[in-house]
């Protein structure tokens, strides 16, 4: 038997490819919108990819699934409960799949969604017994799958499902049975996943705080305490993947605009700017009204939070590589309305004598040299657990995001404000969203509270 995990960095999502070398067949559960790895795999493996499954309908990110079967002719497979709109073949729980040695048997595992399975993968060329299990969204590493994106009105009945699932269906597996989640770190689907791709149902048992509940009522209180931030993505990734996407040819792939008629586009109502450059390059320069969302791990995250899925995106890069990792980044979250990216950067804009703004980036040390009665007001929007592990002391807080719902404080709008994060990738966001409301004044902490504990000052 063929294994093997694919993962994308940032989203934390995990597909998995399983098939039969013998047999010359191969089925991907849970594709990324970029298919070219499976395809690869295929080729080098000397398989036919002959099935998709998809363990539950995603909400984090946009299914590979039309772009691989449109690829290579294979059967989508999905529980038929799901609401869908494209041609898809039904598997239900009890159902066995065969390809060469891979045994796959399908469970029903609800509560992350109400129609969610588990796939239980046995090796049959080594064993009669099982070996792994696929858990889609419902047991992680560290952390369960949260039962509240469905909807608040059928909460209760997810959550009971939820337990009912982990707490039931899968006591019946031994423990060394090995799970592979379609989630690791990074992802918005739990609350606090572990790094590590992999367990067994033995440890999680043991070292999984969600599997160690005496009752239903401990894990219910537990469970429903609080769930983690719902981007805006959310509903739209929903919404594709439940008509099926587009196909990538679909979407517009390389359009390089002049600053002209970067210009001309951006002016138009409902064009956003995105800039993807790091901190320190947004703040030396940047074009007026743009958002900074930097290229780094969790970028497609916050795109999810902070951009609404209908803008028509125009992205100023450095350079044609970094569009082309931006829009599969995007294109992965349903973002596909890409209008174009700026020709030669923003130097090019700069020498063609269009207007910039700048955000004024200042260093642990000269804000420690400010610290006092006369002390800028500093704004700290980092989450409430980073605050409580430790903050500046003149600091105040107002999470981001606050600030992304608008809950932004009636304060003078030309006053020096100072806005800190935990590396300063935040607070350009946040400096964002206070010029967009009038703001006049604003620095951002470089580097944030990652350089203030470098250079040994204190927090409380």
């Amino acid at each position: 038997m063929y294994f093997n995990q694919i993962s994308v960095v940032g989203l934390g999502c995990q597909s998995y490819c399983i098939g039969c070398p013998a047999a010359k067949t191969m089925m991907v559960v849970d594709p990324k919108r970029d298919i070219q790895d499976y395809l690869e795999i295929a080729f080098q493996e000397g398989m036919n990819i002959t099935h998709i499954i998809n363990t539950h309908l995603h909400a984090d990110h946009v299914s590979g699934d039309q772009e691989l079967s449109a690829a290579t002719g294979a059967d989508i497979y999905i529980n038929d409960s799901v609401e869908i709109n494209y041609p898809h073949k039904n598997i239900e729980h009890g159902d066995i799949l065969t390809l060469g040695a891979a045994k796959i048997e399908v469970l029903h595992t609800p509560g992350h969604t109400p129609n969610s399975i588990s796939l239980v993968v046995t090796d049959t060329s080594r064993s009669s017994e099982p070996q792994m299990i696929l858990t889609g969204d419902l047991l992680f590493v560290g952390d369960i799958g949260r039962p509240d994106l469905p909807g608040a009105e059928i909460l209760d009945e997810q959550v009971e499902n939820l337990y009912n699932s982990l707490y039931k269906t899968l006591a019946n597996y031994p423990d060394h049975l090995e799970v592979y989640p379609a989630h690791a770190e990074g992802s918005l689907c739990g609350r606090g996943m572990s790094a590590k791709k992999s367990s067994t149902l033995g440890y999680e048992r043991k070292a999984n705080h969600m599997l160690c509940f005496n009752s239903f009522e401990e894990f219910k209180n537990d469970i429903t305490s609080a769930f983690p931030v719902k981007p805006k993505s959310f509903a739209h990734i929903i919404a594709t993947n439940r008509k099926g996407a587009d196909l990538l040819d679909a979407c517009t792939m390389d359009k390089r605009l002049t600053p002209r008629h970067f210009q001309e586009l951006m002016e138009d109502k409902g064009t956003l700017i995105l800039d993807t450059r790091g901190s320190a390059a947004y703040g030396g320069f940047h074009i007026p009204g743009s958002i900074n969302i930097g290229f780094e791990k969790q970028l497609a995250n916050w795109v999810g939070m902070v951009i609404d899925p209908k803008s028509e995106l125009l992205l100023v890069v450095d350079d044609r590589e970094a569009y082309d990792r931006m829009t599969t980044e995007l294109h992965r979250i349903g973002y596909d309305a890409i209008i174009g990216y700026l020709s030669g950067g923003i130097n090019a804009w700069l020498m063609s004598g269009r207007p910039v703004e700048q955000l004024t980036q200042i260093s642990p040390l000269q804000l420690q040299l400010l610290l006092g009665p006369d002390c800028p007001k500093i704004l700290d929007v980092r989450t409430l657990a980073e605050w409580d592990s430790g903050h500046i002391h003149q600091a105040r807080h107002l999470p981001l995001t606050d600030i992304l719902e608008g809950n932004i404080p009636d304060m003078d709008k030309n006053q020096e404000i100072i806005l800190q994060c935990g590396s300063g990738y935040r607070s350009n966001i946040a400096a964002s969203f206070f010029k967009e409301a009038g703001f006049t004044n604003l620095k951002s902490l470089a580097g944030g509270i990652f350089a203030w504990s470098n250079a040994n000052l204190p927090l409380v």
